[in-house]
C-alpha cells in the first residue's frame, strides 16, 4: 500500500480544522455560567442568617382564658386571685370580693395604686403574698388570673406576671398564670 503525500494546501486545511475554535464573548461555548446563581444563593443565605436570631424568643407558660367550663365548684374554699391591670395601678379581686386600697381589707378602689407615676410591682408582690397567707387553705393554690385594659403596655402585664409568680425569698406563689379577658 502506497501512501500518498498531502499537498501543502491539504496540510494547511487539516491543521486549521484540528485547532480548537475560539468562542466569541457572545457565545457561551456550551458552558453554564453559575456565578449569578451563586450570587443569589449567597444573598439569600446571608438574609436567613441575619434574621434567624429574631425568631428565638423567650416563652412564658400561661393558659388561655376559659369561656366557661361545666366543672363543679371546688369543695374547699379557694382564693381565686385575679389581678386587673388598669391605668391607675393594680386592682385585685379575691374570694371575698374586691381588695381595698393598701391590701388591708375588702372594699372598692385600686388595691395597689401607681407610685410616682410607675406601677408598684413590689406592692403587688407583697399584697399577693399577704393574700396567699391569709388562710391555710390558700397555701396550696397556684393559679392567678391576670387581665389588662387594652391601652396597658405589654411589658406591664409581663412584669405583673413576674411579680405574682414568686415572693421575695424565691418561693413560688402563683406560677400558673391564666390570662383573663377585660370586660
Amino acid at each position: 500500500m502506497a501512501t500518498e503525500k498531502l499537498s501543502a494546501q491539504q496540510r494547511s486545511k487539516i491543521r486549521r480544522l484540528s485547532q480548537p475554535k475560539e468562542h466569541g464573548p457572545d457565545e457561551a461555548g456550551g458552558e453554564l455560567n453559575i456565578v449569578p446563581f451563586l450570587d443569589i444563593i449567597t444573598n439569600v443565605l446571608m438574609f436567613v442568617l441575619a434574621t434567624i436570631s429574631v425568631t428565638f424568643t423567650a416563652t412564658i407558660d400561661t393558659y388561655p382564658p376559659r369561656a366557661g367550663s361545666g366543672a363543679r365548684a371546688p369543695t374547699t374554699p379557694t382564693l381565686g386571685l385575679t389581678v386587673l391591670v388598669v391605668p391607675d395601678g393594680f386592682s385585685l379581686k379575691a374570694r371575698g370580693g374586691n381588695v381595698a386600697p393598701g391590701c388591708s381589707d375588702t372594699g372598692p378602689g385600686i388595691a395597689i395604686p401607681k407610685k410616682d407615676g410607675d406601677y408598684d410591682y413590689k406592692g403587688l408582690k407583697a399584697c399577693a403574698e399577704k393574700l396567699k397567707g391569709a388562710a391555710p387553705e390558700f397555701k396550696d393554690e397556684m393559679g392567678v388570673t391576670i387581665s389588662a385594659n387594652p391601652p396597658i403596655p405589654y411589658q406591664v402585664v409581663i412584669s405583673a406576671m413576674d411579680a405574682v409568680r414568686k415572693n421575695e425569698t424565691g418561693e413560688e406563689m402563683f406560677p400558673e398564670v391564666t390570662f383573663g379577658v377585660a370586660r
